[in-house]
């Protein structure tokens, strides 16, 4: 039996350099579960150092927690990886290799705060995590695939750090399982503007770095269960499975 699912794919913590330090696992956990989410995805630039504080903050809540990362391409495109087990961890360490060299310069581009469960600090990144990596975007929607994740195009409408903005268009070998939209794109734009990528299945999300944007835009699935197994069926409207956003 198919149920519905309201789920926001896109959230950053602490971790992630422009985000705000408020953004912990435990803080994000609570404000999801109180703006009746069902499934969010943990997805920090090129780092998944808080996916399981999260995970472990969601334990009494009715709550899924996806494994995901935003990485950024060498062309400086984002692509989220979303997973729900531990095969994050292999991206990461592909990530991890691949990045830029440099470390991150706290004043120009803010703390990087690796917590626990209780919001406790463990430490911080230094590495340089909001530079990009030296993957071109086909390795690195590959590389999610191969590793059972989903590969879904970050916020296609803006006019940086998209594929479309840095690459113009989106190359058919391009396997995403998705394209996302951001916060203040309605349905009757994007069918506008993008009528040429119709073919794909789109979602929304908040792309969330402050506790007050978490569940400001949301996709609603029809799953059985909340697993990535589903949520792909429901981007290729299998079975009954389904995704929409307003």
């Amino acid at each position: 039996m198919l149920k519905q699912y309201k789920a926001d794919l896109h959230i950053h913590t602490c971790l992630s350099p422009c985000a705000e330090l408020d953004m912990t696992p435990a803080s994000i956990i609570e404000t999801a579960s109180q703006k009746g989410l069902d499934i969010i995805a943990i997805t920090d630039h090129n780092s998944a150092e808080n996916v399981q504080a999260a995970r472990k903050s969601a334990a009494q809540f009715n709550l899924t927690v996806l494994a995901g990362m935003e990485v950024a391409s060498s062309e400086e495109a984002h692509i989220l990886g979303i997973f729900d087990d531990d095969r994050i961890l292999d991206l990461q360490e592909i990530v991890y290799k691949n990045l830029l060299p440099g470390t991150n310069d706290v004043s120009r581009f803010g703390e990087q705060v690796i917590v626990n469960e209780q919001d406790e600090v463990l430490g911080m990144n230094n590495r340089m995590l909001i530079a990009a990596t030296d993957l071109p975007a086909q390795t690195i929607i590959e590389t999610i695939h191969d590793l059972g994740g989903l590969a879904i195009a970050s916020h296609i409408d803006r006019g940086a750090f998209s594929i479309l903005s840095q690459l113009g268009f989106i190359p058919d070998q391009m396997n995403f399982d998705a394209l996302e939209m951001s916060p203040n794109m309605t349905r009757e734009k994007a069918e506008s503007l993008f009528k040429d990528y119709s073919s794909y299945t789109w979602i929304a999300s908040s792309d969330a770095h402050y506790p007050a944007d978490i569940a400001k835009k949301i996709s609603n699935f029809s799953l059985q269960a909340p697993s990535i197994t589903e949520i792909r069926m429901a981007m290729k409207n299998k079975d009954g499975r389904k995704v929409e956003w307003e």
